[in-house]
């Protein structure tokens, strides 16, 4: 039983070295290497007359429909979603609001949840086309020296790419996490919304976090991600594990709301990149929901998680 319990995804490290003057706005650092990567990804292997690829031809072949606008979702399952969410999400607040100068050494993080075939020389391409041309608003160029494969601890697994060679062959075992393993009687737990957090309670957006809303979008996001790349749905009670989830009560909420939007240059739209931030306290029975809450940390929660948004930590 514990085997259908576990979540598996890779956790890679990207480095660069800055070749020009670098900036990261406020929030949106995520934002800028997603989006930035959506468009080099797009132009190294897509067709020139290729304009939506929800309505490409090939789009069942193509690595750019896979990885960065995956199909609808047709399949039963618990999220409700109307399209499939992406295989990845980038790890970047640590840039937020940094200039880096040249020369300076800096990194972001990609989770990928395609366990069979995670894409990665497309990632590794792209980026390394893309700190050629230029990244962030001043379109500052940079050197990708590195990729390396890390596990949950931040130890080096393997180095998949040196800056000259891929070494795909080489790639280690994906990180599997144990979401069956109770961690024993826990009547308090501190979460920290460490990056802007959205989640919806039924079709409304709320600005507080109740335990049940929380669990359910992070209960629900990964079984989704499951079923679509890795082993399967989660084969647990969900209406028994959302009742149990809450009885669980909010003791203690210390949020702030961050506002922030983005810029599509390809629709012309401006987006809302806003959410919460800080710290709720939870009291209850709370110990077989701490591996979904320490997992968060690495898949996410809520709306926009390929950006990086809905980054949670579980404080001890």
């Amino acid at each position: 039983m514990l085997a259908a319990l576990t979540f598996e995804f890779h956790r890679f490290r990207f480095q660069f070295r800055s070749g020009g003057k670098l900036y990261f706005a406020p929030y949106k650092s995520g934002n800028i290497i997603r989006g930035a990567f959506g468009s080099i990804f797009r132009k190294l292997v897509c067709t020139p007359d290729c304009h939506d690829a929800k309505l490409c031809e090939i789009r069942g072949s193509c690595p750019f429909a896979r990885v960065f606008e995956p199909q609808a979702a047709h399949a039963e399952g618990p999220s409700g979603l109307a399209d499939w969410p992406r295989p990845f999400v980038f790890r970047a607040a640590h840039l937020d609001g940094r200039t880096l100068e040249p020369g300076e050494s800096f990194h972001f993080d990609v989770h990928l949840f395609e366990i069979a075939d995670p894409a990665l020389e497309y990632f590794v391409l792209a980026f390394a086309q893309l700190a050629r041309e230029g990244l962030g608003p001043g379109r500052g160029r940079a050197e990708l020296v590195a990729v390396d494969q890390l596990s949950l601890g931040h130890r080096i697994e393997t180095r998949v790419f040196d800056g000259g060679r891929f070494r795909m062959g080489e790639l280690a075992a994906p990180i599997a996490v144990d979401l069956g393993k109770p961690d024993g009687a826990v009547e308090r737990v501190r979460v920290r919304f460490v990056t802007p957090t959205e989640l919806k309670d039924g079709r409304e957006v709320t600005d507080r976090p109740e335990f049940r809303v929380l669990f359910g979008r992070l209960r629900d996001r990964i079984s989704t991600l499951r079923m679509l790349y890795g082993a399967g749905v989660l084969e647990i009670d969900f209406r028994a594990m959302g009742e149990r989830a809450g009885a669980v009560r909010m003791a203690r909420c210390e949020l702030k709301r961050i506002e922030a939007e983005r810029y599509s240059s390809r629709t012309g739209q401006r987006h809302t990149l806003a959410g919460f931030v800080g710290e709720v306290e939870y009291e209850g029975d709370l110990g077989e929901f701490l591996p979904y809450l320490a997992l968060g940390k690495w898949v996410g929660v809520g709306r926009q998680t390929v950006w990086g948004k809905g980054e949670i930590a579980v404080v001890k």
